[in-house]
């Protein structure tokens, strides 16, 4: 079984769109671990602030495969395929790393976003404060502590996980 990280996000029916890709997330996966939910604002372009977390769960799918599990699962949400890399989104979920394997296909892993988007690495750094990144060899603890606070505006968020409340 491989450890992976998930990134996820949205800035369109946020709390909606994170529910339900939670949900689907765990509907695929089984045990999902959480970070906080973190707010900010768009990056690469002028939109809506988004909502942000990181995932963790174990599977036995490849990495070919989980990433196909993704993009079925943003596709069921209403993601947009050939839409501008830097737009609005429904749901955004991108695989962060699967175990510490480094390689560049089927994709490039470990994520690049890992080491300079806020919105990924504050929510590694607290899921997996001790884990170690494949590339830099420190800890997402260490990371975080080291990353520059202004570069980026974001923010924790009190989220509710049922629609009811």
């Amino acid at each position: 079984m491989a450890r992976i990280f998930i990134s996820i996000g949205s800035n369109t029916d946020r709390d909606h769109y994170i529910r339900a890709g939670v949900l689907s997330l765990q509907q695929f996966f089984g045990e999902v671990q959480l970070s906080s939910v973190y707010e900010s604002e768009a990056v690469g372009f002028n939109g809506d602030a988004f909502y942000n977390l990181v995932a963790a769960t174990d599977t036995a799918l490849t990495i070919a495969d989980c990433v196909q599990v993704l993009k079925q699962i943003e596709d069921s949400h209403g993601r947009i395929r050939g839409a501008e890399k830097f737009c609005g989104r429904t749901l955004d979920l991108d695989l962060l790393t699967y175990d510490q394997v480094v390689c560049q296909q089927p994709i490039t892993l470990p994520r690049g976003e890992i080491t300079y988007n806020a919105f990924v690495l504050w929510p590694m750094a607290e899921l997996a404060p001790a884990a170690i990144h494949p590339l830099t060899q420190q800890s997402y603890a260490e990371m975080w502590q080291a990353y520059p606070k202004t570069k980026q505006k974001i923010w924790p968020v009190p989220f509710t996980w049922s629609e009811s409340n």
